[in-house]
């Protein structure tokens, strides 16, 4: 990811925003990129935050301290303090280059001013920085911050694109090789998969969901493999499964307006 690069030669990384809707597989590339490049660089440090969990300023910044300096484990403390003890460990040493994750970064409900306390960080650094990789379902996040938040951003972004025929196929096919016993799914059965996954939403997961779902249904009829049949009996499954579990997780007075209508 060109945006952490520069933290290779122990230079600031800029940040980023990556968008895309559900199912583009957005989370993982970044996770596996940040692997990648703990490796290479071991002195960095680095933090993911899943903002659906963590979903106020106070909370984000108390689970980075939390992570980065063991002794702040306990309740009771300000911003400010979090915020003081956390410049003080980015300038340890040479400096430290802090990448931070935040996951579903719009479902911070104080965004504005999470994003400019940590920005504004690096204003006070004289050595090491922090920057921010935010990922989200809504291209349309930013509308709704302020300038001064906007402006000390200066990030690049990074549009995930729903998954093709093609590359669902290809996830599909891997997957095969792990879960099932050689040439029990036929071919036919991975491009119908692929196809419908495709057609309906672009989403891995829900791919992958309905080839589980048609395995289990070869199972249960006793047969050696899976066809087209069972992933179009499949499909209907998942489908009702999906709107289903939707429902339910629904708050009381959304499942009565959805009773009336």
């Amino acid at each position: 990811m060109v945006a952490i690069a520069p933290a290779l030669g122990d230079q600031r990384p800029r940040n980023m925003f990556i968008y895309g809707k559900t199912g583009p597989g957005k989370t993982c590339p970044v996770r596996s990129v940040i692997r990648q490049f703990e490796k290479q660089k071991p002195d960095a440090s680095t933090n993911y935050i899943n903002c659906r969990m963590y979903n106020s300023r106070y909370r984000v910044i108390q689970k980075i301290a939390k992570n980065l300096i063991p002794e702040l484990d306990k309740s009771g403390f300000g911003v400010s303090t979090f915020y003081e003890r956390l410049l003080s460990f980015l300038q340890e040493g040479r400096g430290k280059r802090l990448i931070l994750v935040l996951d579903e970064v719009d479902m911070v409900k104080d965004l504005d001013e999470l994003l400019y306390t940590l920005t504004r960080m690096n204003d006070e650094l004289p050595s090491g920085s922090i920057s921010i990789i935010g990922i989200t379902n809504k291209l349309s996040f930013k509308d709704v911050l302020d300038p001064r938040s906007k402006s000390s951003l200066c990030e690049s972004e990074m549009v995930f694109s729903a998954y093709t025929p093609v590359q669902l196929r290809a996830i599909l096919e891997q997957r095969v090789g792990e879960g099932f016993m050689k040439d029990v799914v036929d071919e036919s059965a991975l491009n119908l998969a692929s196809a419908i996954a495709a057609q309906e939403t672009g989403d891995a997961r829900y791919a992958l969901k309905l080839l589980l779902r048609a395995g289990e249904l070869a199972d249960e009829k006793r047969q050696g493999g899976i066809s087209d049949n069972e992933v179009e009996e499949a499909r209907r499954s998942v489908d009702v499964d999906l709107a289903s579990e939707t429902i339910a997780t629904l708050p009381v007075h959304q499942q009565l307006v959805l009773l009336a209508v």
